[in-house]
């Protein structure tokens, strides 16, 4: 059996969010053994998989990720969107467009300290669209 489906999220300010129960909502009741692959659509935002329990983690993965990739440098070409794009899609290439996760008796299969996370890296952040692909029996 395999389900797709889009879903639009809600405007996420910039950082790391987390958004494990939006997914398990999504794959309630379809499978009891499979996976499921969410992607995100767009080049400025990415989707990873991190502890969710300590919030200082995001903030550290923020700042971290800010230093990795700076605004206003002066050998960007690629502004016209603001200072903060061509760093967005750096960030983005850098963590990825999407995850995969088993499915075990009908649930997202993560360790115990494991979420997903919407890694919104745009000042005037916008709302994003997941694909979410289930896979299983």
């Amino acid at each position: 059996m395999v389900h797709q489906c889009e879903i639009n999220l809600p405007v996420f300010k910039r950082g790391f969010h987390l958004i494990t129960h939006l997914i398990e909502k999504q794959i309630i009741g379809l499978v009891q053994t499979g996976f499921v692959q969410v992607f995100v659509k767009h080049t400025s935002a990415a989707i990873t998989i991190n502890e969710n329990a300590d919030p200082t983690v995001l903030t550290d993965m923020e700042e971290y990720f800010d230093r990795l990739a700076p605004e206003d440098q002066d050998y960007f070409e690629h502004t016209l969107e603001g200072p903060d794009d061509m760093p967005a899609h750096i960030k983005t290439t850098l963590i990825g467009h999407s995850v995969s996760i088993p499915i075990t008796n009908g649930r997202l299969n993560l360790g115990t300290w494991q979420g997903i996370y919407l890694c919104e890296f745009r000042s005037r952040a916008q709302a994003r669209k997941l694909i979410i692909t289930v896979v299983g029996e």
